[in-house]
């Protein structure tokens, strides 16, 4: 081997290295999901700015988008259907469903996608009288690998006694724990690792941050509590690439949570 090819070896080892890793991260495989509360598309400012929301989304760039805190057609939200606007704004198919009636409108969960539905479900959580309804949102979608998986957003109880966030995980657990296919389960839980309510949901879900120190997600000024999660089941198929905390301080008062992975064979 001659002097030049030694000197070039390195290089062409280190382009193939580099080949290799960016042929695994844009495998069709790869899905980049997201958790993001809203704040019924008002800012932390007290104005009203959807492409403030949208940007942080697009900048993002996920498959699919859960959304918390989603108004249709409420007069504090300007009449807007929230899910359909930030669609349009995000070039993402848009979906919107009920949790419960609220200020001339309805007021529930989102979902955003870069792909198409098979079937969608709205699962209403259960409730205390007197306290907010609750819901679960399920798309199942087709990923470009031709892989079925199901997606599902969700924002529980937000009050300090836990009983219905419980009661809200237990349900979730019975609607969604037996899918036929690969599920993802993102939203607000607003519940700190370790509390009740994770500890339900673990015994169906697998916490995206595995057995790293979860990311806090809220205040988005100062973050300092994990509410926001994504989890996934069964743990077999799918691989956390990695996780992201995007906090932008007027978008919303929660940061928004970003778990890319891979579903492998």
């Amino acid at each position: 081997m001659d002097i030049k090819s030694v000197l070039l070896l390195p290089v062409m080892l280190l382009a193939s290295a580099t080949n290799c890793w960016a042929q695994s991260t844009q495998s069709d495989q790869v899905i980049k999901v997201m958790t993001f509360n809203i704040l019924h598309g008002a800012t932390t400012k007290g104005d009203f700015n959807l492409d403030v929301i949208a940007r942080v989304i697009i900048e993002a760039d996920p498959d699919l988008v859960a959304l918390q805190e989603v108004d249709f057609q409420t007069d504090r939200a300007k009449n807007y259907d929230l899910a359909t606007e930030l669609g349009l704004r995000t070039k993402m198919a848009p979906l919107f469903g009920k949790a419960m009636d609220y200020d001339g409108g309805e007021y529930g969960e989102g979902i955003l996608s870069k792909h198409t539905f098979l079937l969608t479900r709205n699962v209403a959580l259960p409730y205390t009288s007197g306290n907010e309804p609750r819901a679960a949102l399920e798309v199942v979608t087709v990923l470009p690998s031709k892989d079925t998986i199901a997606f599902i957003g969700t924002h529980l109880d937000h009050l300090r006694d836990p009983v219905d966030r419980i009661a809200q995980a237990r349900k979730i657990n019975e609607a969604f724990a037996d899918n036929a296919y690969p599920s993802i389960l993102a939203g607000d839980l607003n519940a700190v690792p370790g509390s009740e309510p994770m500890n339900i949901l673990m015994e169906h879900w697998v916490a995206s941050y595995g057995y790293s120190t979860p990311q806090p997600t809220s205040p988005s000024d100062n973050p300092k509590r994990k509410i926001d999660y994504i989890m996934y089941r069964p743990a077999d198929p799918w691989k956390v690439l990695s996780t992201q905390v995007i906090c932008d301080e007027i978008a919303s008062d929660h940061c928004a949570y970003m778990v890319t992975l891979e579903l492998l064979d």
